[in-house]
């Protein structure tokens, strides 16, 4: 089984932010692969289904961002499954709208969701998909930036990142990560 997770903050207070691009990726791999996000589990509302004849469990963390690691350590621990099955999708200031970058493994970054999955799975050896969302004009802006709402115009651009990371992460499942890594950190 595939445990793929979003990061975000609980909808609808956060929905339409550049903070909820892990949550946008999931809605949208969801709706295209006939999945209902219709469970709560583990702090967390999840869905299961197949992709690529695969059987996976979507997750979105309902914990905030800061905590995402207590929903999805649970995950792990329940379907028993190697890091190497887990995706994390999230939202990064250090890469340019509409584009994705693919990794094996990393450190967590200033990205706070990241630190506390690193800190709570004791482990930063896992697959994740940065969207990127761009950075603010001003520096000191960073919060309005990552939380304020976004102008329809504004949300368009970054539709084209979510799309990639939706098709990322089913070529992901059927063609391990190093393929995955290859293909889609060459777009943009």
């Amino acid at each position: 089984m595939y445990i793929i997770v979003g990061l975000g903050n609980p909808e609808p207070e956060y929905s339409n932010t550049r903070h909820n691009m892990g949550f946008d990726v999931i809605n949208k791999l969801a709706y295209k692969n006939n999945i209902n996000l219709n469970k709560t589990k583990f702090n967390a509302i999840c869905g299961t289904g197949i992709i690529e004849n695969e059987k996976v469990i979507l997750v979105k963390p309902q914990t905030f961002m800061n905590n995402s690691g207590e929903a999805v350590v649970e995950f792990v621990k329940f379907y028993k499954e190697n890091l190497d099955k887990l995706m994390v999708i999230y939202d990064d200031m250090d890469t340019d709208v509409g584009i994705i970058r693919v990794r094996a493994k990393g450190g967590s970054g200033s990205h706070n969701g990241m630190k506390s999955l690193v800190q709570k799975l004791s482990s930063e050896d896992f697959p994740r998909i940065r969207v990127g969302i761009g950075k603010p004009i001003n520096e000191f802006d960073r919060i309005n930036y990552v939380i304020g709402k976004l102008s329809k115009e504004e949300y368009t651009k970054l539709e084209k990142g979510q799309n990639l990371a939706v098709e990322a992460i089913e070529y992901w499942i059927k063609n391990k990560i190093d393929n995955t890594m290859n293909k889609y950190n060459t777009k943009g």
